[in-house]
């Protein structure tokens, strides 16, 4: 392997929720350590958007699918591109796709495996188009080994909070915007702060990672993040997304339904486990609203308890058991939602200090763009980024195909 050396590198992650591409130029340096020198939310055009989430539902063809994996590679380019006009070109383009169906299930059919998964945003369209090297299919290495090949940004998370980087307490990151600690910032008074995180992202699917100085790191897809919250923002309000916990707010929960949906057998598996749109789709959030309380406003009050209570439910379940949780830092779009995060402090033990990314100098919008920065680096290099106490691999891995 040839020595490290700073790299920029555009990522790209679109989530569950698809919302919009996003897009960031990050240096990412040999300590594992990433600043993001700027983000971008790239939407996709009306009529793309509407194609994936029809793939989503499963009316699509296989032609669709076919056509959209060079669509999608388009619109990703059209992203960097933005991203390049300002900075030029970087060392490497690091690709998530578009996951349009992941399915970690070990079905077999012959005695053959059927574990899969499919991200599309076809690399060679990418590449064509930039005149960049992209990584890109970062999950099917993990599935071949048995894995689920997610979540996968429990690499980046043990590496920026756990025991073998260095790094400053949070109160030492007030004055830093949204880059991930630099480097030549840690030099300067940097301590080992002997904590225990559970770093939370909620998107689309909520997961979390365990950090800990006394306990292997771990991780596993928790169940709904935002999903259900936005289908009802948009079937009951006309509205993508509760922007803030506004609606919720003024609706009251249901507790006769929100203990109807704790119910759900995907809570009680043991990780590792991953789940996503395949399981937690519109049908079964129908299905899940034939018991909803009338007022549409306590539907989506009651959704978003149902996301904070099965976070604190799967701390209770599978992570006190094993090690005690000092502090839970939530990333992604929920970080933003005012209500979620006010029945997480309810629901969780008031013990556990209650904080976002941002507390790091990490941006709650672009903390998965840098940790794909950080896997499409170490790919570049042949340095195994995948967890398998946290995807359940039967090795460590390099994760990611080079295109040129």
């Amino acid at each position: 392997m040839s020595e490290l050396e700073v790299k920029k590198v555009i990522a790209l992650m679109s989530g569950t929720s698809c919302d919009s591409i996003d897009a960031g130029l990050c240096e990412v340096y040999p300590d594992m350590s990433v600043k993001l020198i700027r983000g971008i939310n790239f939407p996709y055009p009306e009529h793309v958007r509407a194609k994936i989430f029809q793939i989503f539902r499963g009316e699509a063809s296989v032609k669709d699918i076919c056509q959209m994996n060079f669509v999608i590679g388009k619109c990703f380019a059209d992203a960097c591109k933005i991203l390049i006009e300002e900075y030029g070109k970087p060392d490497l383009i690091s690709s998530h796709g578009q996951t349009v169906y992941h399915y970690p299930y070990d079905e077999k059919i012959d005695d053959i495996s059927m574990k899969s998964t499919l991200q599309i945003g076809e690399s060679s369209v990418i590449a064509q188009e930039t005149g960049c090297m992209v990584v890109s299919n970062f999950r099917e290495a993990d599935i071949a080994q048995g894995g689920q090949g997610a979540p996968l940004v429990c690499f980046a998370d043990e590496k920026w909070w756990g025991k073998g980087i260095s790094r400053q307490c949070h109160s030492e990151f007030d004055s830093v915007n949204v880059s991930a600690p630099h480097p030549a910032s840690l030099s300067n008074g940097a301590r080992e702060c002997n904590r225990n995180y559970a770093i939370q992202n909620i998107g689309g699917i909520s997961n979390v990672t365990v950090v800990s100085k006394d306990f292997d790191t771990f991780g596993f897809d928790t169940g709904l993040g935002n999903i259900m919250i936005d289908y009802c923002a948009q079937k009951y309000f006309s509205k993508p997304y509760d922007k803030d916990g506004d609606i919720a707010s003024e609706g009251v929960i249901c507790e006769s339904w929100l203990e109807c949906l704790l119910q759900d057998e995907y809570y009680f598996v043991e990780p590792p486990k991953s789940t996503g749109r395949e399981y937690f789709n519109p049908q079964y959030i129908e299905n899940s609203l034939k018991y909803a309380p009338k007022d549409p406003k306590d539907i989506i009050a009651t959704a978003t308890a149902l996301t904070a209570k099965t976070i604190a439910d799967a701390y209770e379940r599978f992570i006190y058991p094993n090690v005690g949780i000092h502090e839970a830092v939530i990333c992604g779009g929920g970080a933003y939602n005012k209500t979620l995060m006010k029945f997480l402090r309810k629901f969780l033990p008031s013990y556990i200090e209650l904080k976002t990314c941002e507390d790091y100098g990490i941006s709650n919008n672009f903390k998965e763009v840098m940790a794909f920065a950080l896997l499409g680096y170490c790919t570049y290099y042949g340095i195994p980024n995948n967890l398998p106490c946290c995807t359940g691999a039967k090795k460590r891995v390099v994760m990611g195909k080079i295109t040129y």
